[in-house]
């Protein structure tokens, strides 16, 4: 589903901006040895940054989950991430990413040793042209398992093995399961399907993030007057489906065209509210 971030990069730390990606943690870095590493992402594109303002207040809720004390506001975040776009020519499609870490302690991290970094870098959209899925043998944990209610770097190895097992089979991403077994969401976007002209999309349980693409999402195609429905669901209703699509930052709405071995079109509702979500971010 593409290469992230491999383009030009520009790195806020320590009260100064640098090109290209820093140095900046050691072996006894906390963030490094004991993973109290949290991140958010939102997407730069034709001078719009969509939900910015959620985006930096999660980052800082998802440190505060990991014990770490952040010292920058969500306006302060803010401001610093269209500082940063300002780096870039202009009309460039980027990924600004928000990061809190531990320097120090033991187990937990020292609240007063946290860190804050920002990085913003080339990230082109997508285009809908659709991925594939299949199941995975793997789960999401559960919120008393995991710091699922964090976007938490610590996650994202469980994610990294949905998806190699994916890959291996020839498939972009995973459907991944909760601890109970109903259907979680892909592997790092959420995921809806449609059935006879509804919605349909698991609901949020703690086991992943209710990203805040998919809550923009759901709120759009409410105003539309589309019906959607949060509801747990069976792996195999997905194949009664019509259309499915996943939502997320990376590409914010993307078709499914592939499940296992049985094919989907590419739907108009999934299209339509693609171009929905576009037209509400360039307002």
């Amino acid at each position: 589903m593409g290469n992230i971030g491999s383009g030009l990069t520009w790195t806020y730390f320590d009260g100064a901006w640098t090109k290209g990606n820093p140095h900046i943690m050691g072996p006894r870095t906390h963030g490094v040895w004991l993973s109290s590493t949290v991140f958010d992402g939102a997407r730069a594109f034709d001078g719009v940054i969509p939900d910015l303002d959620l985006h930096c207040q999660r980052a800082i809720n998802s440190a505060r989950i990991l014990g770490m004390a952040p010292m920058l506001s969500a306006l302060e975040i803010a401001d610093l991430s269209w500082e940063g776009v300002t780096k870039f020519p202009s009309g460039s499609e980027l990924y600004v990413c928000p990061m809190f870490y531990g320097e120090t302690g033991f187990i937990t991290p020292d609240p007063a040793s946290t860190r804050f970094v920002l990085s913003v870098f080339e990230a082109p959209l997508p285009q809908p042209n659709g991925f594939s899925a299949c199941k995975s043998s793997f789960r999401r944990p559960a919120r008393d398992m995991a710091p699922t209610d964090a976007k938490a770097s610590c996650l994202y190895p469980n994610v990294g093995r949905c998806v190699a097992e994916a890959n291996e089979k020839g498939f972009d991403t995973a459907v991944v399961l909760d601890p109970v077994g109903n259907v979680a969401e892909f592997a790092y976007t959420n995921l809806f399907y449609v059935k006879d002209g509804r919605i349909f999309t698991p609901q949020a349980n703690g086991t992943f993030l209710n990203g805040i693409t998919r809550q923009r999402v759901i709120k759009l195609a409410k105003h539309d007057g589309l019906d959607v429905i949060e509801k747990a669901i069976e792996f195999d209703e997905l194949f009664e489906a019509d259309e499915i699509f996943g939502t997320g930052n990376y590409f914010k709405v993307g078709p499914l065209t592939k499940l296992e071995n049985q094919e989907f079109a590419i739907g108009e509702i999934t299209m339509h509210l693609r171009e929905l979500y576009f037209d509400w971010a360039k307002k």
